[in-house]
């Protein structure tokens, strides 16, 4: 987080919503909240590596070999010193970046059936007999991650836009030829993923066998924050979880799916991704278009277009809070 009248240039803060809900309307500034604890018993930087050197990014805090479960070292004691407490901000003043501001990776997959069916059933065909045995992925492009708020534009040579409703999983351990029964240990947090798709530029390349690539790797927005693993615990449902997934266009709502009608469970799907390949703190995981989550399936009956500028598309994924994104003009310099 950071203010949002802050001066150009202000650094993120690692903050964590106070409260219940998936809309926390209170934020504790993390590293305020430290030096506060710290100064009441110096003890706890022998006791916990959290508390010997300052808490910057989320990026930072992996890159130090912490997990994400270790920030309660410092959530859990703090005890507000009342309603003017400077480590405390409220939402409404506050501008959120991607919960990974610098991923090392991200895998996107093709887990909800939904999803896949439609798509090659527009092809006349039917699903390949190895989808369903094997989770497939492709590499996406992090140079290019955008967050809450962050606009977003078609690319150059392309009419056709479009959003990608999916979950995200955060990585925050190393991790190789993890068993798909434990795998999903290794998730730090869930947020949303917004895997936005030049269908045109997209339609072109995938006829060679090859990509997709510039269909994709234009822009993929994330967040609007990490919720950890536990904090979903009780809505666990089949392969996922039993959580709503919604997409609406300028308030109009053009999609609707559930968590929990994943094929493939994140377990199985990191087991995937860490087959013979190490996966790192920060690594970002997709579990693919829940069916029905994109306009390329439900336009014709939805919008009757792809996305053009003016347009805000919100995605809301239950426990997880809402992404949103203005689509604007392509900007003539960057």
């Amino acid at each position: 987080m950071r203010e949002q009248f802050a001066a150009a240039g202000s650094p993120w803060r690692l903050a964590a919503g106070l409260g219940n809900g998936a809309s926390p309307v209170r934020w504790l500034d993390l590293e305020v909240a430290r030096r506060r604890l710290l100064a009441q018993d110096l003890r706890r930087a022998h006791n916990s590596a959290l508390f010997r050197a300052p808490i910057t990014t989320l990026d930072d805090h992996l890159a130090r070999g912490l997990r994400v479960e270790a920030l309660r070292d410092v959530l859990d004691p703090y005890e507000p010193a009342g309603d003017d407490d400077n480590a405390i901000f409220e939402a409404e003043g506050l501008e959120f970046g991607p919960p990974v501001l610098r991923p090392p990776s991200l895998r996107d997959f093709y887990a909800f059936e939904g999803h896949v069916s439609t798509m090659w059933r527009r092809r006349g065909q039917e699903v390949p007999e190895a989808w369903y045995r094997l989770p497939i992925f492709y590499f996406s492009n992090v140079s290019e991650i955008r967050g809450p708020d962050d606009a977003v534009w078609a690319p150059t040579g392309s009419a056709e836009l479009d959003y990608e409703l999916e979950v995200c999983a955060v990585v925050d351990t190393p991790a190789v030829d993890l068993d798909a029964g434990r795998a999903e240990e290794a998730i730090g947090g869930y947020t949303i993923l917004n895997d936005w798709s030049a269908r045109d530029l997209q339609r072109e390349e995938t006829t060679v066998r090859l990509g997709p690539a510039k269909g994709k790797d234009f822009a993929s927005t994330i967040g609007p924050w990490l919720v950890t693993p536990d904090e979903l615990a009780d809505a666990r449902r089949g392969k996922g979880f039993g959580l709503t997934m919604t997409a609406s266009v300028n308030g109009d709502e053009t999609s609707r799916g559930l968590w929990s009608d994943a094929h493939f469970s994140f377990g199985e799907i990191l087991a995937r991704a860490s087959a013979d390949a190490r996966l790192r703190p920060g690594d970002l995981i997709g579990s693919g278009t829940v069916g029905g989550g994109c306009l390329l399936e439900v336009k014709d009956e939805r919008l009757g277009r792809y996305l053009e500028p003016g347009d805000e598309v919100v995605l809301r994924i239950e426990r997880l809070g809402e992404l949103r994104t203005a689509v604007v003009n392509r900007p003539e310099r960057r």
